[in-house]
């Protein structure tokens, strides 16, 4: 019932960003809106939040956390190395280096996936690739990682398996979700942007 409902409004919002995003006639790479509806509907976009986790926990360094959250929200809290790019400064030519490259997979999160899937279809309209979303966002993150319940004693060996790996992820991430939030302000290292030089200073993650 929740996957129904979030491709509904992936593809309510479709239309908005669609027309939000300005025509660029001469990027042969921009894709058109049949084209993006089917990339959209394949869902091959979503990264789940134990794959998120594993990446973290990890350390892997093909991937990078994209936070489109307001500044506010992220500074009270986020997920580890996190960057911050509000959906309102996504079309800000200072990100394009970052989010039109081929080195890392982005990955963009929001509270819930609303937003993130804004976030997406926005890049992807432009024709920028490695870009993906985390599927249910934070709160979803929060449900299965941080606070995982455990399966019923009649559940198959995989759903034990995966209770025992979130149980080892939602520990090694630091327990529940008040106890990751950042006590103190502490400035965030600031994202490696490929090949192109930065015109102001970037807010990072921790």
């Amino acid at each position: 019932m929740k996957t129904r409902v979030i491709i509904t409004i992936v593809f309510v919002s479709l239309g908005l960003i669609m027309a939000a995003v300005p025509q660029n006639k001469t990027n042969p790479k921009q894709l058109s809106a049949k084209q993006l509806l089917a990339e959209a509907h394949s869902q091959n976009q979503y990264f789940t939040p134990d794959q998120v986790a594993d990446l973290v926990i990890k350390k892997d360094p093909s991937f990078q956390l994209i936070d489109v959250r307001s500044l506010d929200a992220y500074e009270k809290f986020h997920l580890p190395g996190a960057v911050n790019i509000p959906l309102t400064d996504i079309l800000d030519e200072q990100w394009t280096p970052m989010l039109n490259q081929s080195l890392k997979m982005n990955i963009f999160y929001s509270n819930g996936t609303v937003d993130a899937d804004k976030a997406w279809m926005i890049t992807r309209q432009l024709g920028y690739k490695n870009n993906y979303v985390m599927q249910g966002g934070m709160n979803y993150w929060a449900e299965t990682i941080m606070n995982p319940k455990a399966p019923a004693s009649t559940s198959p060996n995989e759903e034990f398996a995966k209770y025992d790996f979130r149980k080892g992820a939602g520990q090694a991430l630091g327990g529940g979700v008040k106890s990751v939030m950042p006590e103190n302000n502490v400035e965030a290292p600031k994202p490696v942007i490929p090949k192109a030089p930065r015109k102001k200073r970037v807010q990072g993650g921790c």
